[in-house]
């Protein structure tokens, strides 16, 4: 790319415009007198025609297309010469200004005439056919700048993408600018994806001081957060904040309590008995306990007629036949508002969710049911097995990525007669507030989760809270049922739930294998090469590490299996992006939820194509990707979003699972190694489970009860509310 330029012109034409990102190629003339047509691209709003800009940017020679003019800040200008100066204000911009009475106002006035009237807006425009409306029309047209021309100049000025700056508009419209030189912390809270670090750059730009009050408190809001976020605690203490603020900032902010009774007062933090919350999370755990207070709003018609009748029907056509606890659970789904359904792998849940759905919908033909997972694999797997509609939470709540903000909610609740949560103790706090504001006319809600299994990522505890406050009817599931292909799975995974692990335990379905560490990476790629010769697909199979770094970690183990099962061919294109080299035929993970696109994080596809900018028009390299049917195309913004899936953490498998599942584990894992851990990552296994590493290693993780610390107050407000 060369030197920064300038150029001036009209926008003759739009060629392509992304309504995903903005990204738009233009027809541009250059105002000079050759009036030459040149592609100019960029990250742009929607741009009116016939009016002066002036682009900043760089020339680009593009192999394909020729010459074009990369944009990275614009302006609107002002036309300078006569009959410039007549067109303008003789344009729809001006309603019931003709030609007539603009050249009667540059003949009087003159070429600087606009300048003349933007420095003085009281000025009289003494012509003739001018009367006071026209005036102001005049006056008022060439005054008002576009306030998203301006905010893009001074946010780009001060260091801001365009995309963020869009948001920012989006939000604040008009008064942009104001607000935000007055507070630019405020785009912390109230700007999804700007936080303390750019905020603070920004404010440092404009001028702000370093021990400015407000930069204070957006440090302290900030640092809430992130511990909250590190831990997975919904809220913290003022000796864990103090010694964070410490390790982050020094001894900057040394009036940690005083900084901390300004943003109780001003609402950004919530103080109760010694507990420190954002108030995002206070709010959470306030709005789920307040939705189970009055929950339901709808009544669920309780009537066992015909229910016993429809399940005895349900177990003939399919050939099972419920025991006790199995039945029970099924009829106490139609007797109580809330009922949780907690087990392991194998014990039934899903056939039980099958009756209900099937008794439901005989018995209740009128009542919508939907159901909804965390994940998309978990959500698809749902409607696979029980032919019942089936939607990510995201989804479901019509979720708006770039705001952050739900179109479901109380305004516009969903309406269901009855709601099912699958995986639910992925399920965080704050979404699970979501949702409950989203279903106040819903009925009655199942909540299906594994509670030995990793909690949310996010901030909460709520399958756990939900069950320890015993204010909802908990069936749990504990024998196992499941006598067929992956079994000896099933077996190993309870066993280790209880704290149990013997080498002995792993036979037929499930293989243990020793390796020193620097040993382990290549006892995969033999077990991989292995399978994929009996005929296996990368996509059947799943290895799974518990650290990135390290000679058996997920980046290393990515690196090699890439090489074993996507190795460089001449007919396969690639692309290097930082450190990760992408090939055609990669296995792809999605790290983000994207539901424009109706992929979600965990999601994993493979890499189709790849497109060189030197072939495309906008001059950007693409990659094409297949998740299951569902194609998707990154540009290099979205390229953040994806890595290779050959190796994944247990925590991105949770909610999925796979035909064959190769474990590793060894002690250079460290705290990783816990029983919660181990347990879901062998849960993760459909068929087939291979365990390569130290046994010192798994036999350590097993014994280590990653103890319930997180730090909520969810299960004693619901035991408030529903004494």
């Amino acid at each position: 790319m060369s030197e920064t330029a300038i150029i001036t012109g009209k926008i003759r034409q739009v060629l392509f415009r992304s309504e995903s990102n903005s990204f738009t190629v233009l027809r541009f003339r250059l105002y000079e007198l050759t009036e030459k047509d040149i592609f100019v691209t960029g990250y742009l709003p929607q741009l009116p025609k016939d009016i002066l800009f002036e682009f900043t940017g760089s020339y680009i020679d593009h192999p394909k297309y020729g010459m074009q003019f990369s944009i990275q800040s614009y302006r609107r200008l002002l036309p300078s010469d006569k009959d410039s100066i007549v067109r303008y204000l003789s344009s729809p911009l001006f309603p019931g200004v003709g030609r007539v009475l603009a050249q009667r106002i540059v003949d009087t006035y003159g070429e600087d005439v606009l300048m003349m009237i933007r420095n003085d807006p009281e000025i009289s425009l003494e012509v003739s056919g001018m009367n006071p409306k026209k005036r102001e029309v005049i006056i008022q047209g060439v005054c008002t700048q576009d306030n998203l021309e301006e905010a893009v100049r001074f946010f780009t000025t001060h260091g801001l993408g365009i995309r963020n700056i869009m948001k920012i508009d989006q939000i604040y419209g008009e008064k942009a600018l104001d607000l935000i030189r007055e507070n630019p912390y405020r785009l912390i809270d109230e700007v999804d994806g700007i936080g303390f670090a750019i905020a603070d750059k920004l404010a440092l730009s404009m001028g702000f001081d370093a021990e400015h009050p407000l930069r204070k408190e957006a440090a302290i809001v900030s640092v809430i957060m992130d511990t909250c976020m590190s831990s997975g605690d919904s809220y913290t203490d003022m000796e864990t904040l103090a010694y964070r603020c410490t390790r982050n900032f020094g001894e900057w902010l040394f009036d940690i309590e005083e900084i901390i009774s300004r943003l109780i007062e001003k609402g950004k933090v919530v103080e109760e008995e010694g507990r420190l919350y954002h108030h995002s999370q206070f709010k959470a755990e306030v709005d789920i306990a307040h939705f189970f207070e009055t929950f339901p709003l709808r009544t669920f018609d309780h009537s066992d007629r015909d229910v016993e009748e429809l399940l005895s029907d349900f177990e003939t056509r399919i050939g099972i036949e419920y025991d006790d606890i199995q039945r029970q659970a099924v009829l106490s789904f139609f007797t109580e508002d809330v009922m949780i359904l907690t087990g392991g792998p194998g014990t039934g849940k899903t056939t039980i969710v099958q009756g209900i759905i099937d008794v439901c919908k005989k018995r209740y033909p009128s009542y919508e049911i939907i159901c909804c997972a965390p994940t998309g694999k978990a959500a698809k797997r749902m409607k696979e097995v029980t032919g019942n509609f089936a939607t990510t939470i995201h989804a479901l709540l019509k979720w708006n990525l770039e705001t952050n903000t739900f179109g479901k909610n109380v305004s516009d609740p969903l309406m269901a007669d009855v709601l099912i949560i699958d995986e639910f103790s992925m399920v965080d706090a704050w979404l699970m507030a979501q949702l409950a504001l989203a279903s106040g006319y819903v009925r009655k809600i199942l909540f299906i989760g594994d509670e030995d299994q990793l909690p949310s990522v996010a901030c909460g505890s709520v399958l756990r809270d939900m069950i320890a406050s015993k204010r909802f009817l908990t069936v749990r599931l504990q024998h196992i049922y499941r006598q067929k292909e992956g079994s000896d799975v099933i077996s190993l995974a309870h066993q280790v739930k209880e704290g149990y692990f013997d080498e002995s335990m792993c036979k037929n379905d499930v293989r243990f294998f020793h390796a020193k560490p620097y040993d382990v990476k290549d006892l995969i790629l033999r077990i991989v090469e292995e399978a994929m010769l009996k005929g296996y697909r990368i996509q059947d199979i799943q290895v799974l590490a518990a650290k990135y770094s390290g000679p058996a970690g997920i980046d290393a183990l990515n690196h090699a299996l890439q090489k074993l099962c996507n190795p460089p061919s001449d007919k396969k294109r690639e692309l290097q992006v930082g450190y990760r080299l992408y090939r055609e035929g990669d296995k792809i993970l999605q790290l983000k939820n994207q539901p424009s696109d109706d992929v979600y994080n965990g999601d994993i596809g493979i890499l189709v194509e790849i497109i060189y900018a030197s072939e495309d028009e906008n001059n950007q390299n693409r990659m094409i990707v297949d998740f299951d049917g569902i194609i998707v195309e990154y540009s290099p913004e979205w390229f953040i979003n994806i890595t290779h899936a050959y190796c994944i953490s247990v925590h991105k498998a949770q909610g999925s699972e796979y035909p064959i599942v190769i474990m590793a584990a060894i002690l250079e894992y460290g705290q990783m190694l816990q029983r919660r851990l181990m347990y879901t990552g062998i849960t993760r296994a459909s068929r087939s489970l291979i365990l390569v590493g130290q046994k010192t290693a798994f036999e350590k993780a097993v014994s280590t009860v990653d103890k319930d610390t997180r730090r909520t107050y969810l299960k004693w407000r619901l035991i408030e509310v529903l004494t």
